[in-house]
């Protein structure tokens, strides 16, 4: 099998656990083939966790799941140095559940800043500094982290730093009535007892998929439009005097080097070795929806980021 035919593959797999999400899968693949980080968002019981159960069961990688709360500590998301006086009375850095494959930030917002922020490094930089040591993450290394977007007591809203650091913002919603259907058999087959499931899939993989994205074309005309969209976001009156009105903050360059690799990957699981403007389009609304800032006026008009990006993509011209 060829490495797009394996990814494929995983793909399946997922879709045969999680019924009526395929946009939702398809976009925390393109997360993991872009080496990025996820944030999913959705209301509860929307299969955000079993997506991220059914990745690591099917890929061959260790899972952490971290429960977020109020009384975490950032040293119970990175680990810390505990003395142990059998080793010769020195101190030895326990790792937290942040050094694994894939790591289930549940219910991210539920924890304070000084929590949050134990994710930052390890995010960007694929590392951990504790008393002042350094300590790398696996190769494979990616945050699944989500959220309930109706319960608001007891949650703190993440910091736009963090925020940044997510190359996508995935939006999960309802399925449809006949996904609904085949939810409800998959679970009463699922309690009659497991099937012995296929051998997983390696990270080599993974890996490789990325060298070949690497390899993807990108246009001048579709990097120009990338990076148009990108600075629509910024000097929204050059584009619009409506978007001018709803937006206060634009994305910053992130946003433009997540929109080119995102674009990359899907224009890759489409079988092209080159990226037209409708990659672009497919992905742009969770790589912005979480790095512009909204005014007032938009609140006020129950103006979305999601309508406010779809407004930009209207008055930007497409090559």
């Amino acid at each position: 099998m060829t490495t797009l035919e394996q990814v494929k593959e995983l793909r399946k797999r997922i879709g045969d656990d999680v019924i009526g999400q395929p946009d939702v899968i398809d976009k925390i693949l393109i997360g993991l083939l872009t080496d990025g980080n996820v944030l999913l968002e959705g209301l509860p019981g929307l299969a955000k966790t079993r997506a991220v159960k059914s990745l690591a069961k099917h890929l061959d990688s260790k899972l952490s799941r971290i429960q977020f709360t109020p009384d975490l500590l950032p040293a119970d998301v990175t680990g810390t140095e505990i003395y142990q006086p059998e080793a010769a009375g020195k101190f030895i850095f326990q790792p937290g559940p942040i050094f694994s494959n894939l790591v289930l930030a549940d219910e991210i917002n539920r924890a304070p800043a000084k929590v949050q922020s134990a994710l930052l490094e390890a995010m960007e930089e694929r590392q951990v500094s504790v008393a002042g040591k350094t300590h790398k993450m696996e190769p494979l290394f990616m945050v699944l982290a989500t959220q309930n977007p109706i319960e608001q007591e007891g949650t703190y809203p993440l910091p736009e730093a963090q925020l940044d650091r997510f190359v996508i913002k995935i939006n999960i919603t309802y399925p449809d009535q006949e996904s609904e259907i085949s939810i409800v058999k998959l679970v009463r087959e699922e309690s009659k007892g497991k099937e012995a499931a296929a051998a997983a899939i390696p990270q080599q993989v993974i890996f490789n998929a990325r060298k070949e994205i690497n390899g993807v074309k990108v246009s001048d005309a579709a990097a120009n439009y990338i990076a148009d969209l990108v600075n629509g976001t910024r000097y929204p009156e050059k584009l619009n005097d409506g978007l001018a009105k709803w937006l206060n903050y634009g994305a910053s360059p992130r946003a433009s080097i997540g929109l080119d690799r995102c674009a990359r990957a899907v224009a890759w699981l489409n079988g092209r070795d080159y990226v037209t403007p409708d990659d672009i389009r497919f992905i742009v609304h969770d790589v912005l929806r979480h790095r512009i800032i909204l005014s007032y006026e938009a609140n006020v008009a129950r103006m979305n980021a999601d309508k406010v990006i779809d407004e930009l993509l209207k008055v930007v011209a497409v090559p």
